[in-house]
């Protein structure tokens, strides 16, 4: 009798159990986000802090998001006033015969430097990315070595390009987690004018031609979760389905990378339960807004003999949700030694450790100018002294 009570007893426990809701955190550690994709990463934008990773470090082919690179080169020549979006660039012969994804652009055919840029995060069109390259390099061959030099300042330890398009090559490789590193990069670099293009669903080059050609964005996220607004999709039978896909909701903006899916469908419902699960378990908070007094700098030989340090950006942080964080220390280097310092030039860094370990780093300057004194305000200086 007791044993059959106790049996009894089991089988309800076991049920109420069943009926438990399971939690995000749970799911993860029981099933994991990863699916069949080969590796995933997922971190927030702003921090880099890191939300999820499977095999995050593991080579793998990363097809077209390789044009990813090729974007962060482009947009800081716009930015350094190299290029211009109104350039016309001219397809070379090599470029015109990349195939794959493409928009069929003909040898000599030149095309304005701001349609290249839509064919490239529209389309993916490996032959609108060989004619930037090589506008840019001079060649192809120099614009891959360009690429590579930017990958080792980025801290990419594990990548190497052999070509601009991802088209495959043994020797052509990169891992979730510098694709995660990449993606940030450009997203600081391209800003509002890289999103405004690759949040764009469809859209045409040569509109007022005879040749007018439609865009669709390979990114079919841009329909499918909230708040998607970018970055690159990748794919070829050695890569199998790839994704590095940026979304923002409130102030939080994550960026998920999916290499070596078994296809796209699978490749997007692995980005999206990445990106779910990042924003219903973490949150963003400011820690200080940019321009915030942080302690205050003294001058001997400088006027005004004081003058406020202040964050020259926003400072945030990204904590679990129900475990919101303090801080603990606040550490303060200057790296500029020398007077004079401009209102806001940079001249040094503030660390700052949280209460659950988590470190951040920011830009720091003074919120007015400071000179160094000139001889006669040093004289007057010696003098006062001198009669006191």
């Amino acid at each position: 009798m007791k044993k059959r009570m106790m049996k009894l007893s089991l089988a309800v426990l076991c049920l109420f159990a069943s009926l438990l809701p399971i939690t995000a955190k749970e799911e993860v550690s029981d099933v994991g986000l990863k699916g069949d994709a080969k590796s995933v990463y997922l971190m927030e934008y702003t921090t880099g802090k890191v939300i999820y990773a499977e095999h995050e470090n593991k080579r793998l082919y990363p097809a077209s998001m390789t044009k990813m690179m090729g974007l962060l080169l482009i947009y800081e020549a716009l930015h350094d006033g190299q290029l211009q979006l109104n350039d016309m660039v001219t397809t070379s012969e090599f470029a015109a015969s990349m195939g794959g994804s493409q928009v069929f652009l003909e040898p000599q055919e030149t095309l304005s430097a701001e349609d290249m840029i839509k064919s490239i995060c529209i389309a993916s069109a490996n032959d609108a990315m060989v004619a930037m390259g090589e506008h840019l390099a001079g060649s192809h061959e120099a614009f891959v070595k360009k690429m590579n030099r930017k990958a080792k300042e980025l801290g990419m330890n594990n990548t190497h390009f052999m070509n601009a398009t991802g088209l495959h090559d043994d020797k052509h490789y990169t891992t979730a987690k510098d694709m995660a590193l990449l993606g940030q990069a450009l997203l600081k670099e391209g800003g509002e004018e890289l999103l405004k293009i690759t949040s764009t669903y469809d859209a045409y080059i040569r509109e007022d031609s005879d040749k007018k050609f439609w865009l669709v964005n390979t990114n079919k996220l841009l329909k499918q979760v909230e708040g998607v607004d970018g970055l690159k999709t990748g794919f070829t039978k050695e890569a199998l389905s790839c994704i590095t896909v940026s979304a923002k909701r409130k102030e939080l903006r994550l960026i998920a990378v999916v290499m070596g899916a078994s296809n796209a469908k699978a490749r997007n419902a692995i980005a999206s339960g990445l990106l779910e699960y990042g924003f219903a378990q973490y949150a963003q908070g400011l820690l200080y807004a940019k321009g915030t007094r942080l302690d205050t700098l003294s001058f001997e030989n400088g006027k005004p003999k004081q003058a406020d340090i202040v964050a020259l950006e926003d400072i945030s942080y990204v904590f679990e949700k129900g475990k919101e964080p303090k801080e603990k220390h606040k550490e303060i280097t200057i790296t500029k030694k020398k007077l004079p310092y401009q209102k806001n030039e940079k001249i040094g860094t503030v660390r700052i450790e949280m209460s659950d370990g988590y470190y951040m780093e920011a830009p720091i300057g003074v919120n007015r100018t400071v000179l160094p004194l000139d001889f006669s305000d040093i004289l007057l200086k010696t003098m006062r002294k001198i009669i006191a």
